[in-house]
């Protein structure tokens, strides 16, 4: 599944955070990244974002798409298609327009796929009062 994803968005992965790299704060970019080590802050990026089995990422995420196979915590906001493979772990709220999650992966916390309506829908009970 990884070589796909990879060969489809991640032909130019312009930065790599390598296994032995911890980065703190803020991190923006508009090109492809991929991350094997760790990161704390946020992460946003206009363009394709793949988390390495090992990689460890406390952080909210912007991506366009999103392959994981690491570790998130944090919320998670992804434009198009997010997929999450059997060593996925996400721990916090995951938006994706559309979601490819193998048996095995982890979310804990709301998810949303598809469209979102910017509103919930509202319910209306009618209790009558009994005599």
């Amino acid at each position: 599944m990884f070589k796909s994803t990879e060969e489809k968005n991640f032909k130019e992965i312009e930065t790599i955070i390598g296994p032995s790299v911890k980065v703190k704060g803020n991190f923006s970019t508009r090109g492809n990244i991929k991350i094997e080590g760790e990161l704390e802050g946020s992460l946003k990026t206009e363009g394709n974002l793949a988390v390495g089995k090992n990689a460890k990422i406390a952080a909210t995420v912007a991506a366009n798409n999103a392959f994981v196979a690491g570790e998130i915590k944090g919320n998670v906001k992804i434009k198009g298609l997010i997929e999450l493979v059997q060593s996925a772990k996400v721990i916090g709220d995951l938006e994706a327009k559309e979601a490819s999650i193998a048996k095995g992966a982890i979310i804990n916390g709301r998810w949303t796929v598809g469209s979102v309506s910017p509103e919930p829908a509202k319910t209306q009970i009618k209790v009558e009062k009994e005599e």
